[in-house]
């Protein structure tokens, strides 16, 4: 970028298209030319692991899905995210009752994602499991080299300035969307999402035993259905829809031995969701 004065001279400017531009413009905003977005680290992996859907279960899930990381440690790099599950639900309920807005909700969520990352590194430990903030994800080499599995919490850092959305106070934007938020900004090779069930279906099959299962679909394909229920937060779409670097993700059932090695592998298990 050039650098220029002002016609006195006395003023020194940085001469580029958004010097005395507003950013609200959208036909100014749609004319910038744009380079292709870096991609940060396109060998990693992010992996979120539900909350309510796997870490809730105990030694009912979550030793085993411990035991398909560590296998895969040498081949894959991956960068873990959590959930926050049944207690985030009930400290939502709580802050409702009493009237909290969405900021104070979200930071609730934020602190239980947190313990559920602390519960993971922990069980990975002796395997090279260590919990990270996530302002440490430039870090993320010294990790890898030093034989880490960095855990970090799924919920995105708004907190106190979460968006209070349309219905309700629970925050649109909480730990599936943190997920895709994060794999977006690496650029990572794959987006994982762990889930208690074979993946997306019409409608929860846990409710309707008559759903159907989805093997594949666009997010257009899946906005113009408009289902009722979806396995991942309806932002996520948008941020697929609008990213760069990611043209799918991936929902697994975590409950089956191999279906998240054969996602790492590249293998079209579970639902994957296309960018289109």
């Amino acid at each position: 970028m050039a650098l220029m004065r002002d016609r006195d001279g006395k003023r020194l400017h940085v001469k580029s298209r958004l010097m005395g531009e507003s950013l609200v413009s959208e036909s100014f905003l749609d004319s910038l030319e744009h380079v292709p977005q870096r991609r940060m680290f396109p060998d990693v992996n992010v992996i979120k692991i539900g909350g309510q859907s796997i870490c809730d279960r105990g030694r009912r899930a979550l030793p085993a899905l411990m035991e398909e990381i560590v296998a895969n440690k040498e081949q894959h790099r991956m960068l873990l995210m959590t959930g926050g599950g049944t207690r985030s639900r009930h400290i939502y309920s709580i802050g409702l009752e009493l009237g909290m807005p969405t900021g104070i909700i979200a930071a609730f969520g934020t602190s239980v994602s947190k313990q559920n990352a602390l519960l993971v590194a922990t069980l990975l430990a002796p395997d090279g499991g260590i919990e990270i903030d996530q302002d440490a994800i430039v870090k993320l080499p010294n990790y890898f080299a030093q034989g880490c599995i960095p855990v970090t919490s799924g919920m995105p850092p708004y907190d106190f300035f979460a968006m209070p959305p349309a219905n309700s106070r629970i925050p649109i934007h909480r730990t599936d969307v943190g997920t895709m938020l994060m794999a977006d900004l690496i650029g990572a090779r794959s987006c994982i999402f762990v889930k208690d069930e074979r993946g997306l279906y019409t409608d929860d099959p846990k409710k309707d035993p008559d759903a159907e299962f989805i093997p594949e679909i666009t997010v257009s394909e899946l906005v113009e259905r408009g289902l009722d229920d979806m396995i991942i937060e309806r932002p996520c779409l948008e941020i697929l829809s609008n990213s760069q670097v990611l043209d799918h993700v991936q929902i697994i059932n975590g409950l089956e031995p191999g279906t998240l090695a054969g996602a790492l592998a590249g293998e079209h298990v579970g639902t994957i969701i296309k960018r289109g």
